[in-house]
């Protein structure tokens, strides 16, 4: 038995949210429940009412464990339920063991179909740093508690080290699964299982993958409940696919990525998302959003430089907030970066994130007319206004119709 289920590890690590972990696990074969993600309460309802159920779990999106003590996963009955689950989620601050007292916000929620078990169970894979080898545990029990429970003894870990990129093999995956309860025609899909997730961990580099809970449901499915995964950050060259994942991810990353798509972009507390190209006219729209009593949500300066496809990553970082309201677009299109590029980068950001939100820009320069009729090839509804003070004025109003703050 282990002393603690989950190793230590450095900072040199990269910590993927659930909806991105349980998406790698479906490529393994292993069952995750139905679900998708929502940034906004009237989506979460939207994607309720499509899967149908007679329950939901509503779960936020942070890269931490202890959701469940933190007040972070609500199961819910209705659609309505799942709209009022994400309200109280959506941008708020939740503070477990894991991460640390400044806590970790929520940007978006899973919402899945609810899951009726007749049994929990744990199992993760893990690298133990100190004796330098990969470690299957598993329990016959799935508990939020487990760490506490193994160190007082309540519960027990059957541990199994694994030799290097040779997976577990037939026999000892059964061993250890009739040593937690599991038997008869349940054993041979356990064992499965169990290689499956050993090779989605030495496939995806990871220094912990964890099932907690693994449900088995009354049809006698293996089901990830929930599922946490940590890559080693220094194999992220070999991994292109997890190296895209990490670009997704907020805060202060998405800023550093931001650099890198020809972006200037600053992340503030306000609900109205604030796009320019040129640093002196980013300063000046924020200055007028304030001066019109509005609260930026963001600085974006668009360099000359970027294409359309980071104009669109831009825009994504703007929509992906479900703190904003509604979007100022101010732009003078010159030489090097004419106005349909913004209009693209739009277009495209919307198509992507499912999100639309009042969009009033003004625009002024090369191809100030060609990137109107950009907007309505992709379907972007938006206010045109001739000048930047009644642009960044109604953009303010837009934002406290839907809901901003004064």
């Amino acid at each position: 038995m282990a002393d603690k289920p989950i190793a230590a590890f450095g900072e040199d690590v990269m910590r993927l949210h659930e909806f991105q972990a349980k998406t790698l696990l479906t490529g393994y074969g292993i069952d995750v429940p139905e679900g998708r993600v929502a940034l906004t309460s009237e989506n979460a309802a939207a994607i309720a009412r499509d899967l149908g159920s007679e329950g939901f779990a509503v779960k936020a999106q942070i890269r931490s464990g202890g959701r469940g003590k933190a007040g972070a996963v609500r199961i819910v009955r209705t659609p309505e339920e799942v709209a009022t689950a994400a309200g109280l989620f959506l941008g708020r601050t939740f503070v477990t063991a894991q991460t640390g007292p400044d806590g970790a916000k929520a940007h978006s929620v899973l919402v899945e179909r609810a899951v009726t078990a007749s049994r929990s169970l744990y199992v993760s894979f893990f690298i133990d740093a100190a004796k330098a080898e990969a470690v299957l545990l598993a329990g016959a029990e799935g508990s939020e508690d487990i760490e506490q429970q193994v160190h007082t003894g309540e519960m027990r870990l059957e541990r199994l080290s694994l030799a290097p990129d040779e997976g577990i093999g037939e026999s000892e995956a059964a061993a250890l699964g009739q040593r937690i309860g599991i038997s008869g025609n349940l054993l041979p899909e356990f064992t499965s299982l169990l290689q499956r997730l050993a090779r989605a961990f030495s496939a995806l580099d990871a220094t912990l993958l964890e099932i907690n809970p693994l449900l088995l449901t009354g049809n006698g499915d293996f089901v990830a409940a929930d599922a946490k995964i940590v890559v080693d950050d220094n194999a992220l060259f070999r991994q292109p696919e997890l190296a895209a994942l990490r670009e997704e991810q907020e805060d202060n990353e998405g800023e550093r990525v931001a650099q890198n798509r020809q972006l200037n972009y600053i992340q503030m507390d306000g609900d109205i998302g604030l796009v320019a190209n040129g640093a002196g006219l980013g300063l000046a729209t924020l200055d007028m959003v304030r001066a019109a009593n509005g609260r930026p949500a963001n600085f974006m300066d668009i360099r000359t430089t970027a294409s359309s496809l980071d104009v669109a990553y831009g825009f994504s970082l703007v929509l992906n907030n479900p703190a904003v309201r509604s979007i100022l677009v101010n732009v003078h299109g010159g030489g090097m970066q004419p106005c349909d590029t913004i209009a693209d980068g739009l277009g495209i950001a919307m198509r992507r994130t499912g999100r639309t939100l009042p969009t009033v820009v003004r625009l002024a320069g090369n191809n100030a007319e060609y990137a109107r009729f950009r907007f309505a090839n992709f379907g972007c509804r938006v206010i045109d206004r001739p000048d930047m003070w009644s642009a960044a004025t109604r953009a303010v109003e837009e934002a406290r119709a839907a809901g901003g703050k004064p």
